[in-house]
């Protein structure tokens, strides 16, 4: 799918929803697609640490938004340079975003939403690792499309066992929140 054509679909979304509690944290993820047919999406792997949510797991460059953020685009964009080095103001088109997702970890809903921005790169871009990131790959979505990549990603939570579809690619398995959001993003495409 070309730019234009994606942008296009992200502008006729229905209205996203807006969580309005003072008490509700915000924050923000980039999709960021390159390849002739934007076919390629950049993600990440999460460094492990105790005591977080998302040790370890596949993600998209993100976190929560900060009042020095102009709005959750601009949020997205640091995002991306602290995790992974890339300038998307510069590097990538903003062609829009997707409604807003609730967050969650391991099963629990967390009282913030996720607005995943979704950018395309002219070019290929060189992201870099860091504290934030131990590792970086291109995920090939028209092998998502056709099927090749399924799986399905088994976690025990306490006493409980959960079965959830995922993707495996190259022994990495997206699944949980990246997984819905990719999802997301692959219903708006076609």
């Amino acid at each position: 799918m070309d730019p234009d054509e994606l942008e296009r679909r992200l502008a006729a979304l229905p209205q996203a929803f807006q969580p309005t509690q003072a008490t509700t944290r915000r924050a923000a993820v980039a999709l960021v697609l390159h390849g002739p047919a934007l076919d390629e999406l950049l993600l990440l792997r999460r460094p492990e640490r105790a005591g977080d949510r998302w040790s370890g797991q596949i993600g998209l460059p993100g976190g929560h938004q900060d009042a020095a953020d102009a709005d959750l685009v601009a949020t997205a964009r640091r995002e991306a340079r602290e995790e992974v080095g890339l300038e998307l103001a510069r590097d990538a088109r903003l062609l829009g975003a997707l409604a807003p997702v609730q967050a969650k970890a391991r099963g629990v809903l967390l009282s913030m939403w996720i607005t995943p921005c979704v950018f395309a790169a002219a070019r290929a871009l060189e992201p870099r690792t860091g504290p934030e990131a131990v590792e970086t790959f291109w995920l090939p979505l028209a092998r998502v499309r056709a099927g090749e990549l399924a799986w399905t990603h088994r976690y025990r939570r306490e006493e409980e066992e959960r079965v959830l579809p995922a993707w495996k690619y190259e022994e990495r398995v997206i699944w949980g929140l990246t997984y819905e959001i990719v999802s997301g993003l692959l219903r708006v495409t076609g």
